[in-house]
């Protein structure tokens, strides 16, 4: 293994489970939130020798996973992958409480771009500059992006829509 594999894999290593929670609240799917972790592993993978600080590989990451959802919200449903038979086994999952499957159901109604600035404030404690450095936008889109996306959730969480 040469010396570029071995810091990726310690940097995946450390951080893969961080970034696939932070993807899972982007998209409510321990499924997709896997695939857009890989494709973000996988942006960094291919720029890790150009990515010249590796102090700012969280952020890189991050980006690359918002990046990557939202354009998959836009794709629509006959561009994603199709999932086959064989089935991804996980030894520990999440015991959701009642209230924790009510704010993910109202989070998962939350359009995509207020979804990521309240992940990235509220899970990811980002600062309003770091969010729209992540986002690639100016701190007063994320401030008015935070304020529609919490006025969306509280309206969902007041009134949630039953599950089918």
């Amino acid at each position: 293994m040469s010396d570029r594999d071995v810091a990726f894999a310690e940097y995946f290593a450390a951080r893969s489970s961080a970034m696939r929670a932070t993807a899972f609240l982007l998209c409510g799917d321990w499924h997709r939130a896997e695939d857009l972790t890989q494709t973000a592993f996988t942006r960094l993978y291919l720029r890790w020798n150009r990515v010249h600080r590796h102090e700012s590989l969280d952020p890189y990451v991050r980006k690359v996973l918002i990046s990557a959802f939202i354009d998959e919200t836009r794709w629509g449903w006959w561009k994603r992958e199709r999932p086959h038979d064989a089935r991804i086994e996980r030894t520990t999952d999440p015991d959701p409480t009642e209230d924790r499957v009510t704010l993910m159901r109202a989070l998962a109604e939350v359009p995509p771009r207020q979804r990521a600035v309240l992940v990235l404030r509220y899970w990811q404690d980002l600062t309003v500059e770091d969010t729209a450095a992540a986002l690639g936008c100016s701190p007063g889109t994320v401030k008015s992006q935070e304020a529609r996306g919490l006025q969306t959730l509280r309206t969902l969480v007041a009134h949630p829509v039953k599950a089918d």
